[in-house]
């Protein structure tokens, strides 16, 4: 059963830093692309960072240079590190994983956790 636990959000002011982790229960972590995405109300969900089983990353232009996405395939633990956070940055960030079959995928993702950023 796949399972995605996202933690490490909270209330933040402007300027500081916040490190998201997201523990998953899913078979082949290592061999997995992980994603982090975030959710404002009324908007679509927005890919943040994702990364492959290689390490590649990329980015949302938004956040190239303050956010680094890594992963602990040791600890099945991808992490999202934030800094020079921006009230822009509020949102509830998700981690996502996409298993596929065939030509069919499933999206699972974790429940969310909020990022507050004051100003």
């Amino acid at each position: 059963q796949v399972r995605l636990v996202e933690s490490g959000g909270g209330l933040v002011q402007a300027g500081g830093s916040l490190r998201l982790s997201c523990a998953a229960s899913i078979s082949n972590f290592s061999d997995r692309p992980l994603h982090w995405y975030r959710q404002t109300p009324g908007k679509q969900r927005e890919l943040v960072a994702m990364i492959t089983g290689g390490g590649t990353t990329k980015y949302v232009d938004s956040v190239k240079g303050r956010f680094t996405i890594s992963r602990d395939n040791a600890k099945n633990t991808v992490y999202l590190q934030m800094g020079s956070l921006k009230p822009e940055d509020t949102a509830v960030y998700y981690c996502k994983v996409v298993y596929y079959s065939g030509s069919t995928y499933i999206d699972y993702w974790g429940q969310g956790t909020q990022v507050t950023v004051s100003s």
